[in-house]
């Protein structure tokens, strides 16, 4: 796949108001029965056959909110022993509470392997852990985002650009990506079974030892008891509205979405749940030339 080139000069839009009708900009070859969408932007993608279910501003960037984390965790498992072990740092916990980040409640001291830490990475959105292992990883926050970005390019995400391996927002600006985006780089991080198991569980607990005190985790998403659902992520910030990437395997088919700048919490897994359901049972087996 070509390396493509990142883009600069984003502008993060205004939320949407809470009166927000549902989109119409929908591209299917059933769109007349297509499930109305709420958020900015809406992507529907069948990995499984490359079939484009729905789009609807799916190029749009904007900013993604820790939709961003799937890309920490896919760079990390690219480069990481499971085994390794990550010290957690005073500058980690820091940064989530200065920043008004989500976090995993990691301690200074803590001494968590990775297999661990992914979890409380993506279940609660700990940007604690974020930091702690794009730091790790680097080594160095900003090299880190580097490979972020060098990730993004040789999977094709042309419209994508990180500032940070967390999403909270920055002084010098936001990253941003689109809908259509990240569901390419869902369904490349979902082809390693780590990443699969870690957003697919709902909770996940590691007991007290010597190097760590005990800790347990929630998923955020709530979606993982529908059938064959997968996760992935989900994402806050005032600019970025919310946002949910979520996935599940229905009838031999690998359907992935992603959801950016809905104004209402609760309504976006509604629509995930009501587009998975739509797209299960009116399946696409041929490549949408739009994939």
């Amino acid at each position: 796949m070509a390396v493509l080139g990142l883009f600069t000069g984003f502008s993060a839009p205004a939320l949407a108001q809470s009166a927000q009708a549902p989109a119409s900009s929908v591209h299917s070859a059933t769109v007349d029965t297509a499930p109305p969408v709420y958020g900015r932007a809406t992507y529907l993608l069948d990995a499984s056959t490359g079939a484009v279910r729905l789009n609807d501003d799916g190029a749009r960037r904007m900013p993604i909110a820790s939709l961003t984390k799937m890309m920490t965790a896919y760079v990390v498992l690219r480069q990481a022993k499971l085994t390794d072990t990550v010290t957690i740092t005073a500058d980690d916990e820091r940064y989530a509470n200065d920043n008004d980040g989500t976090s995993a409640d990691l301690d200074p001291g803590d001494r968590v392997q990775v297999k661990d830490l992914l979890y409380g990475l993506m279940l609660p959105s700990g940007a604690d852990a974020a930091h702690a292992m794009a730091r790790t990883y680097g080594p160095g926050v900003d090299k880190f985002v580097g490979k972020m970005n060098a990730a993004a390019q040789q999977l094709g995400l042309k419209d994508t650009h990180y500032v940070n391996p967390d999403g909270l927002p920055m002084a010098g600006g936001d990253g941003y990506s689109t809908a259509q985006d990240q569901a390419r780089l869902a369904a490349a991080a979902l082809r390693d079974k780590t990443f699969e198991k870690v957003t697919s569980t709902q909770q996940y607990s590691i007991g007290s030892t010597a190097a760590h005190g005990a800790h347990t985790w929630n998923n955020t998403n709530e979606m993982l008891d529908l059938p064959g659902a997968l996760g992935v992520k989900t994402g806050f910030t005032q600019a970025a509205g919310f946002c949910l990437a979520f996935a599940a395997d229905r009838q031999g088919h690998r359907l992935i979405g992603v959801i950016l700048g809905e104004d209402v919490s609760s309504r976006r897994f509604r629509t995930a749940e009501s587009l998975l359901d739509w797209a299960a049972d009116n399946p696409a087996s041929q490549r949408n030339s739009a994939a």
